[in-house]
């Protein structure tokens, strides 16, 4: 089972979302864009060494809709995909995260939800900005 909704829940203090309802409700009420590197690929099972023949999401379009002011890819697969086919085309740098594929079975839940805590000054500073009557920028993940 993949990890990333019950790290996001935890770092976010929130309950774990199960209805794509809630989970949009969670992303919304922190803003979060949460995105695909891959537009289509072939995969087996969780595997990310197995992601073959993909084709990249064009993430121009929200990036242009909305003020993202960082980027996290969740594993290697997804950070390669965005650094060698993507960020030439946006010129935007993205952060490399664990990936909370069950494949990764070397990093705990609370190791992921220590190395992904890296989104929370993004996500507190937006918070405030909320806070202060500014529009809020999202992260990208």
């Amino acid at each position: 089972r993949n990890r990333f909704w019950p790290v996001l829940a935890a770092l976010l203090e929130e309950p774990l979302p199960s209805s794509i309802e809630e989970k949009t409700g969670l992303l919304l009420r922190r803003g979060i864009a949460l995105w695909d590197c891959a537009a289509s690929c072939e995969i087996e099972g969780s595997a990310d060494a197995t992601l073959r023949c993909h084709t990249p999401n064009d993430l121009r379009p929200i990036l242009a809709a909305a003020e993202i002011q960082g980027i996290f890819c969740n594993g290697a697969a997804a950070w390669q995909i965005y650094h060698r086919e993507i960020e030439p085309i946006t010129g935007r740098p993205a952060a490399r995260l664990p990936s909370t594929s069950p494949a990764n079975a070397a990093w705990s839940q609370a190791r992921l939800e220590q190395a992904w805590s890296a989104i929370l000054p993004l996500l507190e500073a937006q918070s405030n900005e909320t806070r202060n009557g500014k529009t809020g920028s999202p992260a990208l993940l």
